[in-house]
C-alpha cells in the first residue's frame, strides 16, 4: 500500500528540484545578458519610411536695397538751337549731318536770300550735332523749328516718369544704376526731382545725371534703378514663401517634422526676400514650399546644393 505521506514528500521534493534548476539557470544567464550592449528603444517620433523628402536650407542674414524702378529717355543737359537771324530764307546747301562733331564757327549750311545772294549758318559753339531739319529747298525761319541742335559737352540726363507713390521717396544725390540700349550699365545719381505731377497721368519727373565716358545716343530709351535705402535682415528664397488665407507662411523643419511659421516680409532682391519677423538666423527652411506637406508631417530633409 502506497503511503500518501511518502507520495507527497516525493512530489514536493521533485517540485523543489525543478525550481532549483530554474534559479540556477537564471544565475548563469544573467552575467551573459549584462555583457551584451542594450539597443536604444526606437523613439516614438522616428521618421517613418513613407515620410516625404524635402530640400532645405538655412536662413541667413543679408542686406536688401530699397529701389525705385523708372523708365525714361536720354537727353543732353546742354543743347544749343541754331536758326537763321531773319525769316524767308531757303536752304541752298547742307554741310553737316546729325551725329557729326563740329567746331565753333564751322559752316553748317548755306541759305539763299530773297533779294538774291546767300548767307552762311555757322555753329555758335563746338559740340555734337544732335539733330538737323535742314533740307535743300526748305524755308528756314528764325522763330520756327531749329535747323540744327548742337550738344555741348558730354553731360546727359535720363528724364524718367515716376508714379506719385514713389516720388516722395526720391532725393537729390541718390545713386542709380542706368541701363541703356547698346551701352550696358552706367552709374548715375538723382540730379533733380520735379515738384509737381502731370494731372492726367499722375506721373512726376526725375532727372538722373548719367556718368557717361562713352558715346551715347540722344533720345535712347533707358531704365534706372534708384537706390533709396537699405535694410539688413533674414533672407530666404522667394520659393520658400507661401501665401494663404492665414497670411504669409514659411515651412520650417524641426526634429524632422514640419512647422508652419507666419512671417512678415520686407524688401526683395535677386530672387530672395527679407523676413522681418517670424524667422531666426539658422532656422532650417523648406526651400520650395508647397501643399505636399503640412503642419506636423514627418519629412526627410536634404540640404540644398549651394554654389
Amino acid at each position: 500500500m502506497i503511503s500518501f505521506v511518502a507520495l507527497g514528500r516525493s512530489l514536493n521534493g521533485s517540485t523543489g528540484y525543478a525550481r532549483h534548476r530554474r534559479l540556477r539557470a537564471t544565475w548563469l544567464v544573467a552575467p551573459l545578458l549584462a555583457a551584451v550592449p542594450l539597443q536604444p528603444a526606437r523613439a516614438a517620433d522616428d521618421v517613418p519610411p513613407s515620410a516625404a523628402t524635402v530640400t532645405v536650407l538655412k536662413a541667413t542674414k543679408s542686406c536688401f536695397s530699397d529701389v525705385v524702378d523708372v523708365f525714361g529717355i536720354l537727353i543732353p543737359r546742354e543743347e544749343v538751337a541754331v536758326r537763321p537771324d531773319r525769316p524767308g530764307l531757303k536752304v541752298a546747301e547742307v554741310m553737316v549731318d546729325a551725329g557729326q562733331t563740329v567746331t565753333a564757327k564751322q559752316t553748317l549750311a548755306k541759305l539763299n536770300l530773297p533779294e538774291g545772294g546767300s548767307t552762311l549758318v555757322q555753329a555758335p559753339v563746338a559740340g555734337l550735332v544732335g539733330s538737323s531739319t535742314a533740307i535743300v529747298g526748305a524755308v528756314a525761319s528764325g522763330k520756327g523749328e531749329a535747323l540744327f541742335s548742337i550738344i555741348t559737352g558730354n553731360e546727359f540726363d535720363l528724364v524718367a516718369q515716376v508714379p506719385t507713390r514713389d516720388l516722395s521717396r526720391l532725393k537729390v544725390d541718390q545713386p542709380a544704376t542706368i541701363k541703356l540700349v547698346g551701352a550696358g550699365d552706367i552709374d548715375g545719381k538723382v540730379r533733380r526731382v520735379a515738384a509737381t505731377v502731370e494731372p492726367n497721368t499722375q506721373l512726376g519727373q526725375v532727372f538722373i545725371a548719367v556718368d557717361a565716358k562713352k558715346f551715347l545716343l540722344v533720345n535712347s530709351p533707358g531704365r534706372a534703378l534708384i537706390k533709396t535705402g537699405e535694410s539688413c535682415g533674414i533672407s530666404v528664397p522667394l520659393t520658400a514663401i507661401l501665401y494663404s488665407s492665414a497670411g504669409t507662411i514659411i515651412q520650417v523643419v524641426r526634429r524632422d517634422r514640419i512647422e508652419t511659421r507666419r512671417v512678415e516680409t520686407g524688401l526683395m532682391s535677386g530672387g530672395n526676400v527679407e523676413i522681418r519677423d517670424g524667422l531666426a538666423e539658422g532656422d532650417t527652411v523648406v526651400a520650395r514650399a508647397g501643399a505636399l506637406v503640412r503642419e506636423g508631417d514627418p519629412v526627410r530633409p536634404i540640404p540644398a546644393e549651394t554654389n
